[in-house]
């Protein structure tokens, strides 16, 4: 039992994206498919232990950067997630001063924070995404962008994730 994809399309993903204004088809299908990869749309920490909570299994330490970091360089950035995430945006001290437990709850409970944040990991790439009919390409930027080359996941695993959990649902 997990989320139901076309619900999360329609409700999360595409209204998240659009409100930070990073949508389009194919970055769509990136999230959908980081989603079903990582977390099989089921499991909101990683199972067997380790850090990554969420459905896109992000590690605290990587949101930690984007908010701590990335955002304060992208002020532009930061202000329209903090609209499109009102009023459940960050306190008023900014994305920097959120304390690590609210982050950690976030990327767990709040679909919208942790679909924002992934896309803003994914948007931080200077590589354009691939075309949205592409798996294999959206597989591969995946791995290379999300999962890192060391990580445990692969192309293989995307793709087939993909094509169950996502494709029927499109």
């Amino acid at each position: 039992m997990g989320l139901h994809l076309r619900q999360l399309r329609l409700q999360v993903v595409e209204p998240v994206l659009r409100a930070i204004g990073m949508g389009g088809e194919a970055a769509i299908r990136l999230m959908l498919g980081t989603a079903a990869v990582e977390s099989r749309l089921r499991y909101l920490a990683q199972v067997g232990g380790g850090p990554a909570l969420g459905i896109y299994q992000m590690e605290p330490a990587t949101a930690r950067d984007i908010v701590g970091r990335y955002l304060d360089q992208r002020q532009d950035i930061a202000s329209r997630l903090s609209d499109a995430l009102a009023p459940c945006a960050p306190a008023p001290r900014g994305w920097r001063h959120m304390p690590d437990g609210a982050l950690c709850f976030r990327l767990a409970a709040d679909l919208a924070f942790a679909t924002a944040l992934a896309r803003v990991r994914y948007f931080w790439v200077p590589e354009p995404l691939p075309d949205a009919s592409d798996v294999p390409a959206i597989a591969r930027y995946w791995k290379r962008h999300f999962n890192t080359l060391g990580g445990a996941g692969t192309e293989a695993k995307f793709i087939d994730a993909y094509r169950e959990i996502v494709s029927p649902h499109l």
